[in-house]
């Protein structure tokens, strides 16, 4: 083969690479949904629709799952002081898995006054692959607890998922997730979200390596073809 046709073979095999690494990246699928929770109150039902985004970030062998609401729900008939309500939630997973993961975050770090609409702050949980393939993540149960009552709020709209991952099982094949201060869980600080976007830029990244390395590869060659002649 004359050493064109190698610098160009090289450059090929150094690109095909690249798309091989870009076409395996792991698919994630986010959008916010309505959801329009029935709640079951001290004094009576009340009715609020949320819209609720659920992320996934990387975390060790599984996944950090945070629910975050964008409206309020529910209220309550007095003020709620600093630290009187503490939130929890189920998410339902579907797809390849089943079950449901529980979520929890820290009680409302300001006063609530009365009768408006309780901001729920960002609920968290560890999700631990059991099943290999893709695994949709819908919000589920919302529990608020404050003034030592109990509220549940059920979503009645059957709404959709707000998050679906492409996910491996680990060796372990460790089941379910668990929420922040319960056995397994991990912070996940500092990993990257495994959104779209995100992927896209690690993935491009490595795939850009693959390129960069083909191309010294072949800028080698070259020198050493180069040398070679000159030596003649």
């Amino acid at each position: 083969m004359s050493y064109r046709k190698r610098t160009a073979a090289l450059a090929s095999a150094a690109a095909l690479a690249g798309s091989a690494v870009w076409m395996a990246a792991p698919v994630a699928r986010a959008e916010v949904v309505d959801v329009n929770y029935q709640c079951k109150t001290p004094i009576g039902d009340k009715s609020a629709v949320s819209p609720i985004d659920i992320k996934g970030v990387k975390s060790g062998s599984g996944y950090r799952i945070t629910m975050s609401w964008q409206k309020g729900v529910s209220s309550s008939p007095v003020e709620l002081g600093k630290g009187a309500m503490t939130p929890s939630a189920t998410v339902a997973l579907g797809g390849a898995d089943s079950g449901t993961l529980a979520v929890s975050g820290p009680a409302n770090d300001a006063a609530i006054p009365a009768n408006t609409p309780i901001k729920i702050s960002d609920l968290s949980g560890t999700y631990t692959p059991k099943k290999s393939g893709e695994v949709t993540f819908t919000a589920g149960v919302l529990t608020i607890k404050a003034l030592g009552t109990t509220t549940t709020c059920t979503p009645t709209n059957d709404p959709g998922p707000s998050l679906a991952l492409d996910v491996s099982a680990g060796s372990g094949g460790g089941a379910g997730g668990s929420a922040p201060g319960g056995s397994g869980a991990d912070t996940g600080a500092g990993l990257p979200q495994t959104g779209p976007e995100d992927s896209a830029v690690a993935l491009g990244t490595l795939g850009g390596t693959v390129l960069l390395a083909g191309a010294a590869g072949a800028l080698w060659l070259t020198r050493r073809h180069q040398g070679a002649r000159a030596g003649r």
